[in-house]
């Protein structure tokens, strides 16, 4: 799988943040993984703001894993933000949160969510989910660019 591009995880939860790693290293996934803990945190490294001010934005995540129930700015918002902009209305999006609300899974698609996945509780079918995921992504998927260029 390709190492040059980072994941974006979005995650305000150490213990969730600490078992996605954990389950990257357990199924080989070398991809750097840049960790938001909030809503602005992210917006900030896809924007080059705050924090990321002069962030080479040339280099966008390959996939953005991003939780709803985040402070500050909640992940739908985050996803609102990136779809209206053309420089991250094209990047891979996933939500993997805890909630089952039917208005949360309407509106992350409505929004233009490429996937919605519940995080699963079990250790086991969570390291398998994550390895799933991040192998769909980051090796069978085809990104395009924003500017029309072809893929990423």
């Amino acid at each position: 799988m390709p190492a040059e591009r980072p994941i974006l995880l979005v995650e305000d939860n150490p213990d969730d943040e600490a078992l996605m790693l954990r389950a990257f290293s357990k199924n080989g996934i070398r991809n750097p993984v840049v960790v938001a803990r909030d809503g602005v945190e992210a917006i900030d490294y896809l924007f080059g703001t705050g924090s990321y001010e002069g962030r080479d934005l040339s280099l966008m995540p390959s996939v953005v894993l991003l939780d709803l129930k985040l402070p500050r700015i909640d992940g739908l918002e985050v996803l609102r933000r990136m779809r209206a902009d053309e420089h991250t209305g094209l990047l891979p999006v996933v939500i993997l949160t805890t909630s089952r609300e039917r208005q949360d899974i309407h509106e992350a698609y409505r929004l233009g969510a490429n996937s919605y996945i519940r995080k699963p509780v079990d250790f086991e079918r969570f390291i398998h989910a994550v390895g799933q995921i991040v192998t769909y992504w980051l090796a069978l998927n085809e990104t395009a660019d924003p500017s029309g260029n072809g893929l990423y």
